[in-house]
């Protein structure tokens, strides 16, 4: 078991839980996003238990974060929103000039790249100008709910798993964000077995997808998955403080975002 993994599950579920950052971006910052890619893909193939050995750990850590940390982010975003997501901007800008190197994108990059850059940046920077749907917590569940918290679960997760695309976020849009931030605090079973059915369909759909692009247009998707990277600063920017002392707090919480990307990049990218 790689049990270093369980550490990464708990960047990744905490960022899950923050509406506009993409565990899929946090994979990237890693350093493990193609190895998280390969390993989803493969499951039901004759190497599956070397692909355990990577996920359930990963798993672990994601789920102990969900759960213990949930509560955690929901009051930082909801109380101190600007701070924080500067210390996301801060981790996800600060990892790029690994992940360039990462791409083997130096002397390789063609005008088909540029264009595929600015696609993905455009394609994530698009979802800023999205709507957020009804905040409301659903507790009435019918039928009709139960199929709404699937897809759900579904659509968020073949989200997250691209780079940039917030699972979080889009659960926003859609309105089932507090349902199910409270099914989790309440650890409501029926509803948290719905919506990781959904989850764990649309993780398989679409790492399938990527896997295809990876491995035949490495450069190419990686270049992509840069833009969409880059996208998503446009999505998680809150805006400049007005006032000197909450922009001091937010250059300091963005300058330790910038610190942790150096030392996860030190050590995963090295």
């Amino acid at each position: 078991m790689e049990w270093r993994n369980i550490y990464r599950g708990l960047f990744m579920g905490a960022s899950d839980a923050v509406p506009g950052v993409s565990g899929g971006t946090i994979a990237v910052v890693l350093g493990i996003y193609d190895r998280l890619i390969e390993a989803v893909n493969g499951f039901f193939s004759k190497d599956v238990k070397k692909h355990l050995s990577f996920l359930i750990p990963l798993g672990i850590g994601v789920l102990i974060s969900l759960f213990a940390l949930a509560n955690v982010m929901e009051w930082l975003f909801k109380n101190h929103p600007q701070p924080t997501q500067f210390a996301f901007l801060g981790l996800i800008i600060g990892v790029l000039p690994f992940l360039y190197r990462q791409s083997n994108m130096k002397g390789n990059a063609s005008g088909k790249h540029v264009l595929m850059f600015l696609i993905g940046v455009c394609l994530v920077g698009s979802l800023a100008f999205l709507q957020e749907g009804d905040a409301t917590i659903v507790t009435d569940y019918q039928a009709s709910t139960y199929l709404w918290l699937f897809a759900s679960g579904f659509i968020a997760s073949a989200a997250m798993i691209l780079p940039g695309i917030s699972g979080s976020f889009l659960l926003y849009v859609i309105g089932s964000y507090w349902t199910i931030m409270n099914a989790i605090t309440t650890l409501n079973l029926l509803v948290l077995g719905l919506i990781g059915m959904g989850v764990v369909l649309g993780i398989l759909s679409m790492s399938k997808i990527i896997h295809y692009f990876i491995s035949r247009f490495p450069i190419g998707t990686y270049v992509l998955v840069i833009g969409m990277v880059v996208g998503s600063v446009f999505v998680i920017f809150p805006g400049w403080p007005t006032a000197f002392v909450p922009m001091i707090i937010c250059i300091g919480t963005f300058a330790l975002g910038l610190f942790i990307a150096y030392l996860l990049g030190r050590i995963e990218y090295r």
